[in-house]
C-alpha cells in the first residue's frame, strides 16, 4: 500500500486542501482529508509537498510524441506522453494511410503493449478530402466501399474508441452502422466536414457525440444574402449532447482566446476535451509565423496539428480563459473519461484506477503514478 501525503487533491469540482490518497493493487482506496484517511504504520509514503494531486491525464486525439509517429515507435510516443502526467492516450490513424498502413500500424501498435495506451482514435479515412492538413495525400477520395473498410473495422473490433467521419461524405452512414454493430459503444466524431446540421444531428443516435478540434478543418460557412449560415461549428455548439475537443495553443492560433473563451460559455465544464493533436511534419514556417513553436506545418504550408503535450495544453487554456486548475482536469481527465465511456478513470475515487500526476499550479508534471506505480 501507498500513501500519498501533504497533498492538494484536485476532485471533480472542488478542492480538498489537505489531503491524503491511499493506493493498494493499482486502484484507489481511499481520498479525502489527510486527518479523515488513516495510514497504516508499515505502508510506503510519498510527501507530494503540497502540489496538486489530480486524476492522470487522458489526451484521447494525438498521433505523435517525442518527434515520432506512434506508428513509428509506440512504445517510445507512449513513454513521452506518460512523463507528461498522460497515463492515457488514444493514439490517432489519419486518412493519408493506404488500407494495408492502417492494419500494419494497428498491429504495430497492439504489439508494444503500453500500458498507457486505451485504445484508438481513428481519424478517417472518410474525412471531406477538402479539408485538414496532407490532404494531397488521401487514397480515400472515391466512394466509400465496404470491401475497403471492414477489415480495418475488425482490426480494431476491441480497441477502438473513437471514430472521425465526415457526415455529408455519401456512403458514410452505412459505414457508420456497420461500425456501430461491430463496435458497440464507439464514440463517432464529425471531423474534417462541412456537414449541415442535419446532416451531423442524423448520426447521434449511432452514436456521434464529438466535434474533432473545434473550429479546425470544419468547414467554410454557406451565406446567404439574408443571413449568416450554420455549420459544423454551431451544430457543435448548440447540441448538450456533442463534446467539443480543443487545441490550444500559446498564441491562440489553432482557436483564437477569444472563441476559447465563448465555447466555454455556450458548452459549459461538462462539454469540452482538451487533445494535443500531435504530429510530426517539417513544412516551411509561412509568412506571419515567426516565432510560433508549439504548431507543426506540412508541406504546402497548412497548419498540422501541434507540437503539444497535454499538460501544456492545460496551461495555455488557463492562460486563456482563466479557467481553475480544477477545470482543467475536469477538460484533460473527467470528461475524455465520460466521453469515451472509461471505466474508473478521470477522477480520485475509491474504485477508480491509482492514474495520479502530481503538478504545481501552472500544471508542470512532477510525478506521475501509473496504476499506482511512480514512473516519474
Amino acid at each position: 500500500m501507498l500513501a500519498i501525503k501533504n497533498a492538494v487533491l484536485v476532485m471533480r469540482d472542488h478542492l480538498v486542501p489537505d489531503g491524503a490518497l491511499l493506493v493498494e493493487d493499482g486502484k484507489i482506496v481511499a481520498a479525502g482529508e489527510a486527518s479523515a484517511i488513516p495510514v497504516p504504520d508499515a505502508c510506503k509514503t510519498l510527501d507530494a509537498g503540497g502540489l496538486f494531486a489530480g486524476p492522470g491525464l487522458i489526451d484521447i486525439h494525438t498521433h505523435a510524441a517525442g518527434g515520432k509517429y506512434f506508428y513509428e515507435d509506440p512504445a517510445h510516443c507512449a513513454r513521452e506522453v506518460l512523463m507528461h502526467g498522460v497515463t492515457g492516450v488514444l493514439p490517432a490513424l489519419y486518412f493519408n494511410l493506404t488500407r494495408d498502413q492502417y492494419l500494419a500500424a494497428i498491429r504495430k501498435i497492439d504489439a508494444a503493449q503500453c500500458p498507457n495506451i486505451l485504445g484508438y482514435y481513428m481519424e478517417g479515412p472518410y474525412l471531406n478530402p477538402k479539408f485538414g492538413c496532407d490532404r494531397e495525400n488521401n487514397p480515400w477520395k472515391g466512394p466509400i466501399c465496404r470491401d475497403d473498410y471492414m477489415e480495418i473495422v475488425s482490426a480494431v473490433k476491441h480497441t477502438a474508441k473513437a471514430w472521425a467521419v465526415a457526415p455529408e461524405r455519401e456512403g458514410v452512414y452505412a459505414f457508420c452502422e456497420d461500425v456501430a454493430r461491430e463496435i458497440p459503444g464507439i464514440a463517432f466524431t464529425v471531423a474534417h466536414s462541412e456537414a449541415s446540421p442535419a446532416q451531423i444531428e442524423r448520426l447521434i443516435p449511432l452514436g456521434l457525440r464529438i466535434g474533432t478540434h473545434h473550429t479546425n478543418a470544419t468547414g467554410d460557412l454557406p451565406r446567404y444574402p439574408e443571413c449568416r449560415g450554420v455549420c459544423v461549428d454551431e451544430t457543435v455548439n448548440y447540441r448538450d449532447d456533442i463534446f467539443a475537443e480543443l487545441i490550444v495553443d500559446r498564441r491562440g492560433i489553432h482557436v483564437d482566446p477569444y472563441m476559447l473563451r465563448l465555447v466555454r460559455k455556450i458548452k459549459g465544464e461538462r462539454r469540452l476535451l482538451l487533445v494535443s493533436d500531435a504530429c510530426v511534419f517539417d513544412g516551411p514556417i509561412p509568412p506571419g509565423y515567426d516565432g510560433v513553436t508549439d504548431i507543426n506545418f506540412d508541406f504546402a504550408g497548412e497548419i498540422a496539428g501541434s507540437k503539444l503535450t497535454l499538460d501544456v495544453a492545460c496551461r495555455n487554456m488557463m492562460i486563456h480563459t482563466g479557467c481553475s486548475i480544477v477545470d482543467v482536469f475536469r477538460y484533460a481527465s473527467f470528461n475524455p473519461a465520460k466521453a469515451l465511456a472509461l471505466k474508473g478513470k478521470g477522477a480520485l475515487l475509491p474504485g477508480y484506477d491509482a492514474d495520479i500526476v502530481l503538478v504545481d499550479g501552472w500544471m508542470n508534471v512532477h510525478n506521475v503514478l501509473l496504476k499506482g506505480e511512480l514512473v516519474k
